[in-house]
C-alpha cells in the first residue's frame, strides 16, 4: 500500500489559524486599496484576523481562506465606514497634516498619475479593480467577496476601467499600458501577476 495516494493526517487536520499568516501580505494589499492610509489598513488587517481567529468555527474547512478572509476584512471596512459617516472627521487637523504628495520624478510620472487617478475612484471601484486585477480573484470569487452578482462586477471593473483611462487623458484607442509597470499592469488586469 503506497501513502502517496492518501492525505496524511497532519495535512486533513490543519487548522487554518495556522494558515492566517500567509494571508497577511494580501489582505494588506487590499485594506491599502480601500483605506489609501497605511496605519488604517494595518488596524483593519488586525480587526480581520482578530474577528478570524474569533469566528474560525464559521469557516468551513476546504473552501477558500483567502476570499473568507477578504470577505471579513470587506465587511469591517464598510461596517466602520457607515459608523464614521455620523462622526465629525479630523477636528483639529492632525490627520491632514499628515498628508503629502511626493515629488515627481522623471521615471515616476506615469506611476504618480495612476496612483492619484486611481485615488480618486470610489471605494467600490478601487475594490472591484484590487480584487480582480491586482489580487487575481475571478469576477465570480470577487461577486461571492463582494456579495453582489457576477454581472455587477464586470460593470464595474469596466466603469473603474474606464474611469481611469478619463482621468488619465487617454484617448480612445490610446494603448492605456504603454510604459506602464508591473504594478499598474496587474491592477489594469492586464498581465498574469497580482500586484506587490
Amino acid at each position: 500500500m503506497t501513502t502517496s495516494s492518501r492525505a496524511t493526517p497532519a495535512t486533513e487536520a490543519r487548522d487554518p489559524r495556522d494558515e492566517l499568516p500567509e494571508h497577511l501580505g494580501a489582505l494588506r494589499a487590499f485594506a491599502l486599496s480601500l483605506t489609501r492610509n497605511s496605519a488604517a489598513a494595518d488596524d483593519l488587517v488586525q480587526d480581520t484576523i482578530v474577528k478570524a481567529w474569533s469566528n474560525i468555527e464559521k469557516f468551513e474547512r476546504g473552501t477558500n481562506l483567502r476570499a473568507w478572509l477578504f470577505t471579513i476584512l470587506r465587511n469591517t471596512f464598510y461596517s466602520d465606514r457607515r459608523k464614521r459617516k455620523r462622526e465629525v472627521a479630523d477636528p483639529e487637523g492632525i490627520h491632514a497634516a499628515t498628508l503629502y504628495e511626493k515629488p515627481a520624478h522623471d521615471g515616476r510620472l506615469a506611476m504618480n498619475d495612476f496612483v492619484q487617478a486611481f485615488d480618486q475612484l470610489s471605494p467600490e471601484h478601487r475594490e472591484v479593480l484590487t480584487l480582480v486585477g491586482a489580487s487575481g480573484f475571478s469576477y465570480e470569487e470577487a461577486a461571492g467577496m463582494m456579495g453582489v452578482a457576477v454581472g455587477t462586477v464586470k460593470s464595474r471593473a469596466n466603469r473603474a476601467r474606464a474611469r481611469l483611462a478619463e482621468m488619465l487623458g487617454l484617448e480612445e484607442g490610446e494603448d492605456i499600458l504603454a510604459g506602464a509597470d508591473r504594478n499598474s499592469l496587474a491592477v489594469m488586469g492586464k498581465s498574469g501577476v497580482a500586484a506587490a
